[in-house]
């Protein structure tokens, strides 16, 4: 059985159409629960899961509130509280498609040996224009993924994103949950969590498959596309850097200073790149997050 789980923190606006889509697979309700954990929001987001409930008796619906606040903390609820053999993560603004579920189970009994899995994100700009600072290095930035349309490992340094990710309840078992020092928490923009967590399941050489066919739609609100934003997300990430490191050891630490140089050579390799393309906006921001992912970095 699947288990679904959709961790929310004010997110009322979007939590009943991610939820429509999920029961909008044609797929039996007996091989799937949700399982939904509210992080303490203020707003309706009870209120629109017991329209859920009502609407749709026969759907295996599991209700949680997670007093301790922050990401991780919802989703290690998610992950005590469910059923399934297969967890799967999904963001309270992300849209499975309709053959989702169907996909997921082809793709999870043709490889047995995945224990861990991601798949594709597409970004929905809510105001319907891209920025235009998005390209290919800075996909990820929209929580989007897009590895091609065949079925590939997650190598290196490449990992899912925490808006259309699963692992199998065994891999957990053996890897852990997620770091309660990482992750986001209210506004704060940490993360470093999902990174942490995949870094471990690959040191027990466990596989960690890409899934193209396993898609969704990731609804990108006009305040996540303003430099404010990438500023804050830029400082969270060197933040979540700095403590993941600093938690293996210093040796890590100075390891991660030197990544950081051979990225700062990239960005602005890249940022002249597009300089001369007639693109700025993508080199200027690219420049920007970096600045602000050394500043979190070295703790300032």
């Amino acid at each position: 059985m699947f288990s679904l789980i959709i961790c929310t923190y004010n997110r009322d606006k979007f939590l009943y159409d991610t939820l429509l889509h999920v029961v909008a697979n044609n797929f039996p309700t007996d091989n799937y629960e949700i399982v939904l954990v509210n992080n303490n929001s203020t707003d309706n987001t009870e209120q629109e899961c017991e329209r859920f409930k009502a609407d749709f008796p026969d759907v295996q619906f599991r209700y949680f509130v997670e007093t301790k606040q922050g990401l991780s903390h919802a989703r290690n609820r998610g992950i005590i509280e469910s059923r399934g053999d297969v967890l799967v993560f999904l963001d309270d603004d992300s849209f499975v498609k309709p053959d989702y579920l169907r996909n997921l189970q082809k793709q999870m009994d043709d490889h047995p040996e995945a224990m861990a899995f991601g798949g594709k994100i597409t970004p929905r700009f809510e105001t319907g224009e891209t920025p235009k600072w998005l390209c290919k290095w800075t996909y990820s930035w929209v929580s989007a993924i897009d590895k091609g349309d065949g079925v590939v490992l997650f190598e290196g340094s490449s990992y899912p994103i925490g808006a259309n990710m699963g692992f199998r309840k065994e891999c957990l078992k053996q890897c852990g949950n997620f770091n309660t020092e990482l992750g986001r928490t209210k506004k704060n923009l940490m993360g470093g969590e999902e990174k942490d967590i995949f870094n471990r399941v690959k040191a027990q050489n466990m596989l960690i498959f890409y899934f193209p066919d396993i898609k969704v739609e990731h609804v990108i609100p006009p305040q996540r596309t303003t430099k404010e934003y990438i500023v804050r997300m830029g400082q969270g990430v060197g933040m979540s850097e700095r403590l993941r490191c600093l938690n293996i050891g210093r040796k890590a630490l100075w390891k991660r200073y030197f990544a950081e140089f051979v990225k700062w050579g990239a960005s602005i390799m890249l940022w002249l790149f597009y300089t001369i393309c007639f693109r700025p906006a993508v080199g200027n921001m690219l420049l920007l997050f970096r600045w602000n992912v050394t500043k979190g970095l070295l703790g300032k």
